[in-house]
């Protein structure tokens, strides 16, 4: 028996061919419109660096006090034993410059920051620098600046402090001193001299001063002292 071949024609073969190309194409679509599982959430916490303690001198900072005020918190910070300091101000403990007393000696502690507030607000920094002797200096804001005094003050009767004298609701300084022009600061003549209380405003500028008294006990709202425009006159020549 013969075995007659019988060719395809071409035609169909073309058609065939077409049929699946198109097939191809179409399961192609298919797989790209299919929707693709959502990556997953990273539970990663985000790469923060932490934010750097300030140094006090050449230690760390440790908060001695803080005291809110002009819409703000003022901290005074040191470094753990009272001989270096920085004033921040804000949640951000944002610096200003270095607490410039100690390097005339003066201790921080607890008892080193007071504020008033005020049209122009005040933070009095003061530290103690041997027996009946403290330094101060004084940091202001008029607004939201914060601003350090380029002034100290020194008191050899234990007292510097702020108090709206002049009743302008802006404070001044107040420094208790020994009055004793012709004795050195410090001796014994000196200390038993009579004291007074000295008022200067914010910028260092000399205001007057009180009468004569036997001890600062005797200045009125001891040992808060509080004055009025009444108490102050002309400071002994």
């Amino acid at each position: 028996m013969w075995n007659i071949g019988v060719r395809t024609p071409r035609s169909v073969l073309v058609t065939v061919l077409v049929a699946l190309v198109v097939m191809i194409a179409a399961l192609a679509v298919v797989v790209a419109m299919r929707p693709r599982p959502e990556a997953p959430l990273s539970t990663a916490a985000p790469n923060i660096a932490p934010q750097s303690t300030p140094a006090c001198g050449k230690a760390a900072c440790h908060p001695v006090k803080s005291i809110g005020i002009h819409g703000t918190t003022v901290t005074l910070m040191d470094d753990g034993q009272g001989g270096s300091g920085l004033v921040t101000v804000g949640s951000d403990k944002s610096p200003l410059e270095e607490v410039t007393i100690t390097a005339l000696g003066a201790k921080l502690g607890p008892d080193s920051l007071s504020c008033l507030d005020g049209t122009t607000a005040a933070c009095l920094v003061q530290g103690r620098q041997s027996a009946g002797v403290v330094i101060a200096e004084v940091v202001t804001s008029d607004g939201d600046t914060w601003r350090t005094s380029e002034r100290q003050y020194l008191s050899d009767a234990s007292y510097i402090g702020l108090d709206d004298v002049t009743g302008d609701n802006v404070p001044e300084v107040l420094v208790v001193r020994h009055e004793c022009p012709d004795s050195t600061s410090g001796t014994p003549r000196c200390t038993a001299a009579p004291v007074l209380a000295e008022v200067f405003d914010l910028a260092g500028v000399t205001l007057g001063c009180t009468r004569k008294y036997t001890s600062p006990s005797q200045l009125h709202g001891w040992p808060v002292i509080r004055l009025t425009k009444a108490d102050v006159r002309a400071c002994p020549s």
